[in-house]
């Protein structure tokens, strides 16, 4: 399944390193999503990674990024639900309703569903879906390779989410929550998380 996996929503000392540390254990794309930031801090960031890196993040925002940094796509969203004029490349969408994952995936070349789960990270966030209507879903062909659960995803429930179709997983509480960038200098323990969702998903 591809493993992907959410920026916080602030920038923080560090996080370039934590980053290139996770694509070095087995990440395959890092959507960069820092909604409200200037450019500016983005562009800083991203010039902190090697391009190799690079290559494989996809930006929320700011769109002129992809093309000066080499990345490897877009994700459209309620914030910026349009790609530039004339854009190509890579292109991914946010869904929160089946209704509207029906109609994105034929434009992108993934989405995201979400929230499958109880939101880790945004509090009162519950879960949209039953189970029953997402085998549903699959059963219809709207849930397939090309769709990306989001929303409390954590290891243990990885396996729950490929026996129910989706393509690939998408993280971010999960994964954040094991550091703390005003008080924690060691960040093992994160990528020590990340290995046993990078298993899972494998």
């Amino acid at each position: 399944m591809k493993l992907i996996l959410l920026t916080t929503p602030d920038f923080f000392v560090e996080e370039d390193k934590i980053i290139a540390s996770l694509f070095e254990e087995g990440l395959d794309l890092l959507h960069l999503r820092k909604p409200g930031a200037e450019p500016v801090y983005s562009e800083r960031l991203l010039s902190l990674l090697p391009a190799d890196c690079r290559r494989r993040i996809v930006t929320h925002d700011h769109f002129y990024l992809k093309e000066e940094f080499g990345l490897a796509g877009i994700h459209l969203n309620s914030r910026c639900p349009e790609p530039p004029a004339g854009y190509v490349g890579g292109m991914s969408r946010s869904c929160h309703t089946l209704a509207e994952l029906a109609e994105a995936k034929a434009a992108c070349d993934y989405c995201t569903l979400s929230p499958i789960f109880d939101s880790i990270s945004k509090t009162g966030y519950a879960a949209a879906f039953t189970p029953e209507q997402l085998r549903q879903a699959a059963a219809e062909g709207v849930v397939d390779s090309r769709v990306v659960a989001l929303g409390g995803v954590t290891a243990e429930r990885v396996a729950q989410l490929r026996d129910l179709g989706f393509g690939g997983v998408a993280v971010m509480g999960d994964v954040w929550s094991r550091f703390d960038p005003r008080t924690t200098v060691d960040y093992r323990p994160l990528l020590a998380h990340f290995r046993q969702l990078r298993r899972a998903a494998e």
